[in-house]
Formats: C-alpha cells, sequence, structure tokens
C-alpha cells in the first residue's frame, strides 16, 4: 500500500477484545497512515465483551502499540469512549501516554468547517429500555457476523478479497435501513442545535457521508464489518474509504461538493479493484 497523507483520520467501533475485529487491516492502515491528528471516536477497545469473556489476539495488543508509537511521535490522538468501553468515560480530561480523553470534541477543517465529533450513542433511544429487543438484536448481529468471519476466511485461502457480508445485509432489509436513516436524522438534528456545521461519529456499523438539511453528516463505520474510516486532507475535504486488499473511496464532501455514499456503494464498493492509493483521488472534484 502507498502512504496515506492527509491532515486528520477518525475511526471508530474497532472493537478490540472481539473474534471479529479486524485488526489486521487497521494494523495495515495505521502503519500506512501519515496524519496531523488521529480521533479514536469510541468503541475501540470492547470492554464490555472483555467483562463477559476474555479473548485477545495479539494483534489487538499491536493496534494499541501502534496507536501510542502515534502519540509518540507527535500526532495528536483523542480518544473519545463510546458505549461499549463507556467506563472510560471516568478518565476525561486526562492523558494517558499521550493519547487524550474526551467525552466529545470541536473538530476545526481546514477549510473553517466546524464539527461535533461523538461516538453518537446519545443518539440512539434503542439503547433504553426493550431489553429483549436490544438482546435479540446483537444475537442477530453476532450471528451475521460470525458467518462474515467464516465466508471472508475461505475467500482468503481463495486469495478473494474482502467482502463485506453483513454490510451487504444491512443494505437490503428494510427495517435496518429505516433505522439507520432515522438515526442520521437524529444526529443532524443535533448538530443543528449545537450550531457546528456537521457531525462526525460512529456507533451505528454504517459509513457514511451525506447533508441532511444542510448539516454534513459523516459516519467513519467500523473495523468490524466494513474496515472503513474518514479522512481529512489539506483542503478541508472529507473522504470516507474503505481500506483492505483493494482500498476504496466511498464518498467525498468538501465545501464546493458532497459526493454521498450511496447504499450500494457501501454493500459493494470494496469488491471494486483498486490497487494504487492514488486511484483513491479520481472521486475528488476537480479544484
Amino acid at each position: 500500500m502507498a502512504i496515506l497523507r492527509c491532515r486528520s483520520a477518525f475511526i471508530s467501533d474497532v472493537h478490540l477484545g472481539t473474534p471479529d475485529c479486524k485488526a489486521a487491516y487497521l494494523l495495515d492502515f495505521l502503519r500506512n497512515l501519515q496524519c496531523q491528528q488521529l480521533y479514536l471516536v469510541g468503541d475501540i477497545i470492547d470492554l464490555e465483551s472483555l467483562s463477559r469473556r476474555r479473548w485477545w489476539h495479539p494483534d489487538h495488543g499491536t493496534v494499541i502499540a501502534e496507536v501510542l508509537d502515534m502519540a509518540r511521535r507527535g500526532i495528536e490522538v483523542i480518544y473519545i469512549p463510546g458505549n461499549h468501553d463507556c467506563a472510560l468515560r471516568g478518565l476525561v480530561g486526562q492523558s494517558i501516554c499521550g493519547v487524550r480523553i474526551e467525552l466529545n470534541a470541536i473538530h476545526v477543517g481546514a477549510d473553517g468547517r466546524r464539527y461535533r465529533v461523538s461516538h453518537g450513542d446519545e443518539y440512539d433511544p434503542e439503547q433504553i429500555g426493550r431489553s429483549w429487543m436490544l438482546h435479540l438484536g446483537e444475537a442477530m448481529h453476532r450471528f451475521v457476523c460470525w458467518g462474515n468471519r467464516r465466508i471472508n476466511a475461505w475467500r482468503r485461502r481463495m486469495a478473494m478479497p474482502y467482502l463485506p457480508l453483513s454490510i451487504i445485509v444491512k443494505s437490503h432489509i428494510g427495517k435496518a435501513l429505516a433505522y439507520i436513516r432515522a438515526y442520521e436524522e437524529r444526529v443532524a438534528a443535533g448538530a443543528r442545535e449545537h450550531g457546528v456545521d456537521g457531525h462526525i461519529c460512529g456507533h451505528i456499523h454504517f459509513g457514511q457521508v451525506r447533508t441532511i438539511d444542510g448539516v454534513v453528516y459523516l459516519n467513519d463505520g467500523d473495523w468490524v464489518e466494513h474496515c472503513t474510516a474518514l479522512i481529512e486532507d489539506e483542503q478541508g475535504a472529507m473522504e470516507l474509504i474503505h481500506w483492505s486488499e483493494q482500498p476504496t473511496a466511498l464518498g467525498h464532501a468538501s465545501l464546493e461538493q458532497v459526493q454521498p455514499s450511496p447504499m450500494a456503494a457501501l454493500a459493494l464498493a470494496p469488491l471494486a479493484r483498486r490497487k494504487k492509493h492514488e486511484e483513491l483521488e479520481e472521486l475528488k472534484p476537480a479544484a
């Protein structure tokens, strides 16, 4: 992979400590990343899962070591805990090995646009009550992720690229899409209330770039199902990228133009052939 140079990068929903975490892809992304700021937008270490079952792959420890090394090299690293690592919210305002922990943040882009950055679980009413429905949803999600692991293990043996099975499933279930859209609307409404130009979040494991009534909604996705990150270039343009064997640009937002991430592209773009990082530039509008 070519070096990925950008001003800022945003990742969330890594879920270190679970079998579904795609730590190897994330490690490759971090080792090829050159940025000034790295935002860890929640659910990086799945403390909730680790409290139920102790599971840890050596690559997960290597991811943590890589992040700490980035902080040591002078990159500003901001950790915003989510609902699966909410125990770290008690450390808000502190710095651990150069990593600053905050409840949320205001990111000012190179183009002057202001974004509120939070994990996004505060906009998810499904977290409250109806526990049996919540558990049913989690059980179904675990089953889909289990299938995702098995299918992609076979694809690796066949030298085939990563296939985001669980995202494809979500993209074809009406209720799932309705839930995602309602969530995006609530986040955008919250951004308007805070008087910012946009909101950057994660939480729902569905990367997206779109505008909603003038507000820029940016979801950096996850490293459990879709292996996506949000990056900001030196001019302030934001881009959602998928990172596996074939890096793929999924959506773009600059002051001049917003190219949304359509559902089909989110599900199928990782199948498109991209051999060089420079090809990510093709979706960017001409200056």
